[in-house]
This record gives C-alpha cells, sequence and structure tokens, in this order.
C-alpha cells in the first residue's frame, strides 16, 4: 500500500522494478491523487479506504451490474468460462473478492479514477476497507508517464457527489459528443437473428408515425460475425438496403461487433495472425452464435488500416449510425504484436473508428466504460432487456427488463457527462410479450425521466393507441437535468427527480407514481 492515510504532499516510493512518485492535493473538499510512474509497475496499490456498511460497486464493462450490495456480503460467483472476460479483466479476482470498477460509492463518499487510457483502475472490498488499484499489466515504462488520477470527495448527498465525479470524468477527458433527441428503432427485441428483409422494409414504411427518424438494423443481417460488408443470402446488397430505407427519409443505422470474427468467418480464415493470441495461437474470447469468437489485435497496422476502411466505406454508403457492440472483446488479456496494455489496444481501435466516421454517431456496447469516454457518442449502461420483466437473480447476465432498467438508474449520473445514456429499447408492443401494461409503463417512464435515448425495439404493426400514448408520454419526459436522490438503494425503490416532476418507482413491487415538485 502505498498511502496508508490522505494528506497533501508529493511522496516518492521505489518498488522492485518500479519508481512511482505521487501528489495529493485537495482542492474545494475534493482529494486528488495523481502522479508519475518509471519502470513496470504491474499492479499498484494505491491506498486504503473505510467503508461504511452499503456501497454501489460498478462492473467494468456496458453490460455488467452497477449496484448496491453490503461490505461482508459473501462472494458465491462462478464464471461461465465461454463468457469470464465479460464479467472482468481479472477473472480470477471477481470470483473471491467484491470488485468495482473505475468507480465505487458509499453513504456520503465517492472515489473514482478519473481516466483509462493506459491502465485500469478498480477497488476491491478487504473486509472494513476499499483498496484501491492501479493495473499496468506488463507495460513497461521508460520515461515518467503519467498515472490514472484519482478522485475522492465526500459529503452528505452521495447522489451530487457521483454528478461531481462524472463531471470531473467530463473535464478531464475535455469530452464532446452528439445528443440524440430524436426517437429510433432498432430490430433486435423482436425479430433477434430471424430479421428478414422484408419486415425491415415493413417498418421502415411505418416508422414516420411514431416520429421515428433514426432505424438501426441489428446482428441478423450479415453472413458471418467478421464479414461486415456480406449479407445473408436473403438480403440484398448492403448498399441497397441503404440506399431503399433512406429512400424513406430515415437516418439508417448499422450493428457491427466489429473487434470480434467467428472461426467460420472469411476474415479469421483469412488472416488468422490479426488476433489477440495465447501462447502463440488465436485465444478465444468468449463464445456466442455457437461459435468461438477470437478479438482482433488492435495494436496491429494492419488491422486498423481493415477497421479505417470497413467504417469508412460504410460510412460513405450513407450509414449514420453505428451501434458497435461486443467491444470488451477488445480488452481481453492476451500477447498482441506491439507491448501496450489491453486499455491502450481498445482506446486504438475505438479512436480509428471515430476518425473513420466522423459526424456519425457510435454507440457503444458491451464496452469497458471508463476507456471510451470521449470516444463514444452514446453508450449502453445495462444489460439486455427483454420482452419479460425478470426475477430476483440479478447476477447470471440473463436479459431482463428489470435488470437494465437498474443500471440505467444507478448509472444515471454518466448521461450527458461520459456521453448520451441508452438504457436499452422501450418494448411497447401488448402481442408476444410477457410484460403488462404497468411494466412497459415503468420502462419508458423511467428511460424518459432520466432523458436517455428512446429507441423501440417491435414490429411497428403491434403498437396500438395505448402503446402510442405511452411513447408520447416518455417523450414528454425528457429534456430536463434527473438526479436519482436514493441512489444508495438498497430495495430497488427509486426517486427520480427532473423538470419539477417526482417519480417513485419500486422494481420490486412493479409499481410507480409521479408527483409535481
Amino acid at each position: 500500500m502505498l498511502l496508508e492515510v490522505l494528506k497533501e504532499g508529493t511522496f516518492c516510493f521505489k518498488q522492485k522494478d518500479c519508481s512511482i512518485e505521487l501528489r495529493v492535493q485537495r482542492i474545494n473538499n475534493v482529494w486528488l491523487i495523481s502522479g508519475t510512474v518509471v519502470g513496470r509497475p504491474g499492479r499498484i496499490e494505491l491506498l486504503a479506504l473505510p467503508v461504511k456498511e452499503v456501497l454501489l460497486l460498478n462492473n467494468w464493462q456496458s453490460w455488467g451490474p452497477c449496484r448496491t450490495v453490503k461490505k461482508n456480503q459473501q462472494i458465491q460467483v462462478k464464471l461461465n468460462e465461454d463468457w469470464k472476460y465479460s464479467a472482468s479483466m481479472f477473472p480470477e479476482i471477481f470470483e473471491k473478492k467484491l470488485v468495482s470498477d473505475y468507480f465505487f460509492a458509499t453513504e456520503g463518499s465517492v472515489a473514482g479514477f478519473l481516466s483509462s487510457r493506459i491502465g485500469h483502475g478498480f477497488f476491491t472490498i478487504e473486509d472494513d476497507r476499499v483498496v484501491a488499484c492501479l493495473e499496468y499489466f506488463d507495460r513497461c515504462f521508460d520515461e515518467p508517464t503519467e498515472l490514472e488520477p484519482l478522485f475522492i470527495a465526500e459529503n452528505s448527498n452521495t447522489a451530487l457527489l457521483l454528478e461531481h465525479y462524472a463531471e470531473a470524468v467530463k473535464a478531464h477527458n475535455k469530452v464532446e459528443f452528439q445528443s440524440f433527441e430524436t426517437v429510433g428503432w432498432c430490430s433486435w427485441y423482436h425479430y433477434f437473428l430471424d430479421l428478414s428483409w422484408d419486415e425491415l422494409l415493413k417498418n421502415a414504411k411505418l416508422a414516420g408515425q411514431f416520429g421515428i427518424t433514426t432505424f438501426q438494423i441489428d446482428d441478423g443481417y450479415e453472413r458471418d460475425i467478421g464479414d461486415w460488408t456480406i449479407t445473408k443470402e436473403s438480403f440484398p446488397r448492403l448498399e441497397e438496403i441503404i440506399e431503399a430505407l433512406k429512400g424513406y427519409g430515415l437516418k439508417v443505422g448499422l450493428w457491427l461487433a466489429p473487434f470480434s470474427a467467428s472461426e467460420t468467418s472469411q476474415l479469421f480464415k483469412e488472416h488468422p495472425q490479426w488476433f489477440v493470441s495465447e501462447n502463440g495461437e488465436p485465444k478465444m474470447a468468449y463464445k456466442n452464435w455457437n461459435k468461438k469468437i477470437y478479438a482482433l489485435d488492435l495494436t496491429r497496422n494492419d488491422v486498423k488500416r481493415w477497421l479505417w476502411n470497413l467504417f469508412k466505406d460504410l460510412k460513405e454508403l450513407g450509414v449514420e449510425y453505428f451501434k458497435i457492440d461486443f467491444l470488451f472483446a477488445g480488452a481481453i488479456p492476451g500477447e498482441r504484436t506491439e507491448r501496450r496494455t489491453p486499455v491502450e489496444a481498445l482506446r486504438e481501435g475505438l479512436k480509428v473508428i471515430r476518425e473513420a466516421t466522423q459526424g456519425a454517431f457510435i454507440l457503444g456496447c458491451g464496452c469497458p466504460l471508463l476507456p471510451a469516454v470521449g470516444l463514444v457518442d452514446g453508450m449502453r449502461i445495462g444489460p439486455d432487456t427483454a420482452p419479460y420483466w425478470g426475477d430476483d437473480k440479478p447476477d447470471v447476465g440473463l436479459p431482463s427488463a428489470k435488470w437494465a432498467l437498474r443500471n440505467a438508474i444507478t448509472r444515471y449520473f454518466m448521461h450527458k457527462r461520459f456521453w448520451v445514456n441508452d438504457p436499452d429499447c422501450l418494448l411497447l408492443r401488448a402481442q408476444q410479450t410477457q410484460m403488462n401494461l404497468q411494466e412497459r409503463q415503468i420502462y419508458a417512464y423511467v428511460c424518459g425521466m432520466l432523458d436517455n435515448m428512446i429507441v423501440l425495439s417491435d414490429d411497428l404493426t403491434l403498437l396500438d393507441e395505448e402503446a402510442k400514448n405511452v411513447l408520447r408520454h416518455a417523450v414528454s419526459l425528457r429534456g430536463g437535468k434527473a438526479r436519482v436522490e436514493n441512489v444508495l438503494s438498497t430495495d430497488l425503490t427509486y426517486v427520480i427527480t427532473s423538470k419539477e416532476t417526482k417519480l417513485l418507482v419500486d422494481l420490486n413491487g412493479k409499481k410507480f407514481s409521479f408527483e409535481k415538485l
């Protein structure tokens, strides 16, 4: 442990393979720890802080939970080997300890790293204290290199502290992003992999009736994962698809998992050397679509040229909205051509996409959060929703409306500071769903109150007047500056305020009510 107590000053430490200089400042009731490192630091334990009974812990990427726990809660996690890196960069730690990536909050205090450009900042809960750590993997620094700064603040209002932390992240990273004030449509949650060209056209013709201006094709159009410009035999060529949708006055969106390729893809077969490896062989990043999925080595110049050309060509074809998914694959541990940390590799890939698609809206998904700040316009901030509410098992990783909405609430403070929050799609249909009207209303109205992106994912022919009324009300709730007054709630009852309105929502009881402030 480098620091045992917080006090202002400059402190120098020598460890086995590195030298560290820490600068500790107190500015307007905020502690800021910054500094430099030379050598090979590996994992640095910066300091330990006392914690109270209830903690808000955050997972490293989009789909993972941001949830309250008790500090002495027992760990009973056994990760699925096929998905272990979606849960953590350090599966061996995640299965043994309570971990919070990037930031944590407890009653009256918040601590969080301001950036993740080279290292990965995280916290582990050790008895009655929380330990702040920075992981630099096997990176070696020949010259003094800036550490990821750590922000620590105390105040009686935890929600306000989280907002102050997010503002500090925004300022430190000089964040700029596009807004999303319109209504979108996504094919996934009605059609999934059974998407057809006829169904796309049917919904495109109806989109204007619902105020939809962004029309996003999700997974199901492509021949294979990695071969993004080759459509299935039942679909026209991408050029024809885009031209047809634009003919309805729609902004065309497209789903890709750009850092992933399946074992059966043309990309993987032609370029097996392009992928993150282990012991000289391509390393499986995860398993999905009943296939092994590999991760592109984003430090390679030939990979970055391929990525640039892919997105540049799609942009020139008329795609103006990119949903880029399964991005954690770009940051899995493994062997890469250049000596970079997984965090640096991920950011190199995101920068290429950002630069190749200038002017387009980029939505991150399945993405490590802090490294993407400033490199995407929007971010999914929860697990997949579903046409059913869900049960009381929040950590099994299965889609459900309840746990997607919980994350939208607990990560509310990131909205319009890190990016625009995407709470995942509204499902408003009364048919082919297990959600009743009240459950659909809760999801829609919370998203509206939080001023989040609103994207429908229904067969639009199934939306009746009741569904249209819910949509109109949700849209009318947007535009305010939301706050979750009791963000540390342990029973999933929340108070959300915005635009002189208070929304009381109970996710367990599936109840809600509005009050005027």
